[in-house]
């Protein structure tokens, strides 16, 4: 008989005032709250979560807007919220508070090399490839330590999408090219054997 999949269910937090504006907004500048905005999106998906079952786990990034939204979810299911240091958003250094316009305005060079490598990062910031590393130790214990269970994971627009490059062995110019909209949901299945299956991804029907 084959064991349970453990299976992650990715969600962005909730809008903040920055995130209607395409802002940088990462882990080395302000830490914003839920917008109103937010809060009724938070509410949205803790009443979906509700109805679907099966989330046995809450575990949230560090940052405020993360913590808020794993709250109400985790509010309306009974559960608590671990915190988990790793599954917190990139740091972009000077470009923090700046629109991608802005960035591209101010320092072309560095926007330019963040673009083509992941190696590479905004002045004071940190890389992709530092983030997919400390992310791909969360995921691990993650799975370790909740196997065979359903995790919802409250987390930012890179960590997410790294979890998903990952699961689907796709490049690192691929973060690119994903959608992740506020308070959306994606999945990712782990069987027993670590063997990643991509369920979903960008699953906002909980919002309209």
């Amino acid at each position: 008989m084959n064991a349970a999949p453990t299976t992650l269910l990715l969600m962005r937090h909730g809008e903040t005032a920055l995130t209607p504006e395409r802002r940088f907004s990462g882990s080395g500048g302000a830490d914003p709250s839920l917008s109103a905005v937010g809060r009724r999106q938070a509410d949205a998906a803790a009443a979906m979560f509700a109805a679907r079952g099966a989330v046995g786990v809450v575990v949230s990034s560090p940052l405020r807007r993360c913590r808020e939204t794993a709250g109400a979810v985790a509010e309306r299911l009974g559960l608590g919220v671990r915190i988990d240091e790793e599954l917190r958003e990139a740091d972009f250094g000077a470009w923090e508070g700046l629109t991608y316009a802005e960035v591209e305005q101010r320092r072309p060079r560095e926007l330019a090399a963040w673009l083509h490598s992941p190696a590479a990062a905004p002045s004071g910031g940190e890389p992709f490839t530092e983030v997919a590393r400390r992310v791909a130790l969360a995921r691990d214990e993650l799975l370790v330590r909740y196997a065979g269970r359903t995790v919802l994971v409250v987390s930012h627009v890179t960590p997410v999408r790294q979890l998903i490059r990952m699961a689907l062995g796709a490049p690192p110019q691929s973060l690119f090219r994903m959608e992740t909209a506020a308070a959306s949901v994606s999945a990712v299945a782990y069987g027993a054997d670590g063997v990643a299956s991509v369920r979903y991804v960008n699953d906002t029907a909980h919002l309209r």
